[in-house]
C-alpha cells in the first residue's frame, strides 16, 4: 500500500530507505515474516528508479536461486541469457582463463538480465505484498536524537505532505553509495576512484551469443560481452576517465571499430550497437555495517568495481542474510541480532571486495614487471582444478556464510 500524507508518525518494524535492486528485494524477503515494513522511494508510483535502465545485470547462480524463491524470476518478461562459459584474457599478456559450467556439474554459472526488465518484475512482486507501506516519492532528511539503547529510531522524511517523522525498530540504509542514511549515522566510508568510465550498450555481432561471457582486460579497463537472451550481447567498454567524453561522442561506426580493436575477433565482427550510457567507476566501502538500530546493505555498505560482476550479487546476499537473522524472531533492531548479521557478512564481504578490487587494480596496471605475474596467473587459472573450483564458487555467489535462499536448487 502507499502511505498518505495524513498518516501520523507510524511505527514500523523495519524501515528501508531506498527502493532499488537491494531495497526492493529485502522488502520482498521480509514480507513472509508478518512484519510491518515501510520503504522510502525517491520515484513516484508508476515510475521505476533510474537504476533500472538498459544495463545488463549478471546474476550469479546463488542470486538466481534466491530471486526464484522470492517469486521474482518467474515475473521477468524478457528472455534471460544463460552464462555457460566464461573466458578471460588480457591484452599483452599470455594465457587466458576458461571456465565451463559443465565441467563443474552445472548447466550454467548464472544468467544475464536487463535491469529494466528486472525492475518491472520487482515492481510487480512488490504490488503483491500485503504488509508493505510505500512512501513515494519521499526523501530521507535526517534522524531525531535518540539514546543509544532506545527501542526505536525516529526518522525525518519529506514527501507530498511536507516534512514529517516515522518511527522504526530497525532502519535499513539501501540508498546507494552516496548514502544519506550512512552519513546521518556517522559511519565513515573509504572511497577509491578507479579513474575509469564504463560505456554500456547492446551489441549485435556476426555470430550470435553461444552462452560465453567474454572479458578482455586492458590498461584502461575491461571490455566485456555478456550473452543476452534476445540474441545480442550486453557490451561493457571501459575507458580512461579523461577520454570518456570523447569516446562517448564517437559515431557508431568509429565506436564499433574502437571496441573491436580492444576486444578482438573472438565473437566475430561487431555489426551494430544501441544507445550508449556512461558510468564513472568509484569504489566505496563503509567502515562498519551496523549502528544502533540501523544497518547498511548493498551499495550503502560497499560499491565495487564491476569487473567480475559481483556488486548486486553481494548486495542481495547482504539483504538476505539480514532477513534470515530477523526471521529468527524477536526485536529486529536488537544489538545482538545486528552483531550476528555483521559477523555473518564478514567473510563473504571481505573476500568479494578483495577479489574485485585486486583484480581491477592488477589488470589495469601497465607496469612491465607485472606482465609475467599476470600471465602466470592466467595460465594457472586455466590449468589448475582447485583454482578453477575457487573461481567458480565465487562467480556463482558461494563465498562464506551464504543465505539459505541462495542455496536452493543445489549449490556447491
Amino acid at each position: 500500500m502507499t502511505a498518505t500524507p495524513n498518516d501520523t508518525m507510524p511505527l514500523h518494524d523495519v524501515l528501508i530507505v531506498g527502493g532499488g535492486l537491494v531495497g526492493a528485494s529485502l522488502a520482498i524477503a521480509l514480507d513472509a515474516q508478518g512484519l510491518d515494513v515501510g520503504m522510502l522511494e525517491a520515484t513516484p508510483a508508476g515510475a521505476l528508479p533510474a537504476v533500472f535502465d538498459q544495463r545488463n545485470l549478471s546474476f550469479a547462480e546463488a542470486t538466481v536461486n534466491a530471486l526464484g524463491a522470492l517469486g521474482v524470476m518467474p515475473l521477468l518478461a524478457a528472455p534471460t541469457g544463460a552464462i555457460r562459459r566464461i573466458h578471460v584474457s588480457r591484452a599483452g599478456d599470455f594465457g587466458r582463463v576458461r571456465l565451463d559450467a559443465r565441467a563443474h556439474g552445472r548447466d550454467r554459472f548464472g544468467q544475464v538480465v536487463v535491469a529494466r526488465d528486472f525492475g518491472e518484475a520487482l515492481e510487480t512482486r512488490l504490488s503483491q505484498l500485503s504488509r508493505l507501506t510505500r512512501y513515494r516519492p519521499a526523501r530521507f532528511v535526517g534522524l531525531a536524537d535518540a539514546d543509544a539503547d532506545a527501542a526505536q529510531r525516529v526518522v525525518r522524511i519529506v514527501d507530498a505532505g511536507g516534512e514529517r517523522e516515522l518511527r522504526t525498530r530497525l532502519l535499513v540504509a539501501a540508498d546507494g553509495s552516496r548514502s544519506s542514511v550512512r552519513d546521518a549515522l556517522g559511519i565513515s566510508a573509504r572511497e577509491h576512484d578507479y579513474a575509469q568510465t564504463l560505456l554500456v550498450a547492446r551489441l549485435r555481432t556476426q555470430r550470435p551469443p553461444d552462452g560465453t561471457a567474454w572479458e578482455r582486460l586492458t590498461d584502461s579497463g575491461p571490455t566485456a560481452l555478456l550473452p543476452r537472451g534476445d540474441g545480442h550481447y550486453g557490451l561493457v567498454h571501459g575507458v580512461a576517465r579523461d577520454h570518456a567524453d570523447a569516446v562517448a561522442a564517437l559515431d557508431d561506426a568509429t565506436f564499433l571499430a574502437r571496441v573491436q580493436d580492444a576486444f578482438g575477433w573472438r565473437a566475430g565482427r561487431f555489426l551494430a550497437c544501441g544507445p550508449r550510457s556512461a558510468y564513472p567507476i568509484v569504489g566505496c566501502v563503509a567502515a562498519q555495517l551496523v549502528a544502533p538500530r540501523a544497518v547498511l546493505v548493498g551499495n550503502a555498505a560497499q560499491s565495487l568495481h564491476p569487473l567480475g560482476a559481483q556488486g548486486f550479487n553481494l548486495g542481495l546476499r547482504d539483504a538476505l542474510t539480514l532477513a534470515e537473522c530477523i526471521a529468527d524472531g524477536g526485536d529486529p533492531g536488537a544489538p545482538a541480532l545486528l552483531a550476528r548479521h555483521a559477523q555473518r557478512r564478514v567473510q563473504d564481504r571481505e573476500r568479494t571486495l578483495a577479489f574485485s578490487d585486486g583484480l581491477a587494480r592488477l589488470t589495469s596496471n601497465a607496469a612491465p614487471l607485472l606482465r609475467p605475474l599476470r600471465s602466470a596467473g592466467l595460465l594457472a587459472g586455466d590449468a589448475m582444478g582447485w583454482l578453477q573450483g575457487w573461481l567458480v564458487g565465487g562467480a556463482m555467489g558461494y563465498r562464506g556464510d551464504v543465505p539459505a535462499l541462495c542455496r536452493q536448487g543445489g549449490a556447491a
